[in-house]
């Protein structure tokens, strides 16, 4: 017999889906039976596995060890390379972390090393989960980036951190606010509309002034920060959030990314590497606005963080000081 306490991270979700996790070898309808049985209780009586779970419930499994050992599987550990990150602000709920540009936000494929394992990683190394609590609960990231778009990327530690997180990027109440470096000048705030088109085969997008089979509607608004050498750095804000869609519209007007070697110019970005070393695209998500938050997360409404430029703005954006 083993008996185990239900914790905050698994908490107000039914009972027959934390026992798919914690025994993931079993059918549904061997725990199903087991329930039946009273083999498996629910603070000392029979359950039927649609139960909502509340911290501190005690669940009891009546079958052999063996037998839990069978339907068990180990806690899926990643095994990734050792990454420093550069965490912006850290709490029991939530990470915020500046993504270096050339990291994947999340896997493309199974091979990927990506930002979500290299949280995980962290939270190991550092103590703030065990490993056997991965069977249960897996931290992960609320929203994502371009693999060559930097900037802060929001995770989630606890659950309650991760669903309420993934809500305000989900519903768009979060303020999300880039820079960007686009080659000539632009003199003048400006909310440009349009409407994109993706080729999923390709991962590219299309921006058109009108709407086309198969479009959706798109805003951004951008504003210029400073201008010299024939470049402009933007404050840009997503109104609608697209694939790719600030590096589409912006090359769609005129003023490709700089470093963007999908929707930008290939002479301005070769000009670009060979006078200041830029590899990558010179996108970066620098602030993030959080809104009114429910419980337990209400300390961080109204919060504000930023981001720091990377060192590839800098090559640019020294020669405006």
């Amino acid at each position: 017999m083993q008996s185990f306490i239900v914790n905050e991270n698994e908490a107000g979700q039914r009972l027959d889906k934390l026992l798919r996790k914690y025994l993931s070898q079993a059918g549904s309808g061997f725990l199903y039976k087991m329930m039946r049985k009273k083999n498996i209780t629910l603070n000392g009586k029979k359950c039927d596995g649609s139960e909502k779970l509340s911290q501190g419930d005690e669940i009891k499994l009546f079958l052999s060890d063996e037998t839990i050992e069978k339907f068990s599987k180990p806690a899926d550990v990643p095994q990734v390379s050792k990454v420093k990150l550069d965490i912006i602000y850290e709490d029991e709920h939530i990470l915020l972390i500046n993504k270096p540009a050339g990291m994947l936000s999340q896997k493309a494929k199974e091979t990927d090393e990506s930002l979500v394992e290299y949280v995980i990683d962290y939270l190991l190394t550092s103590g703030s989960i065990a490993r056997e609590q991965l069977k249960t609960f897996r931290p992960s990231v609320c929203n994502r980036l371009d693999r060559n778009t930097s900037g802060l990327v929001a995770a989630g530690k606890s659950l309650a951190g991760l669903q309420i997180l993934s809500a305000v990027f989900k519903d768009r109440s979060i303020h999300k606010y880039y820079q960007c470096v686009v080659k000539g000048q632009i003199k003048e705030k400006q909310l440009v509309a349009g409407f994109l088109t993706k080729d999923e085969r390709t991962n590219q997008v299309t921006v058109h002034n009108t709407e086309r089979p198969g479009s959706v509607p798109i805003m951004t608004e951008y504003q210029p920060v400073s201008f010299h050498g024939g470049y402009t750095l933007l404050k840009v804000t997503l109104i609608t959030g697209r694939t790719h869609q600030i590096r589409a519209h912006l090359s769609s007007i005129g003023y490709p990314i700089v470093g963007d070697y999908k929707y930008g110019n290939p002479k301005d970005n070769q000009e670009a590497r060979e006078k200041f070393g830029i590899r990558s695209q010179l996108l970066h998500s620098y602030q993030l606005v959080f809104p009114e938050l429910p419980a337990p997360l209400t300390y961080l409404s109204g919060n504000t963080f930023q981001a720091p430029l990377p060192p590839a703005f800098g090559r640019i954006c020294r020669q405006w000081r």
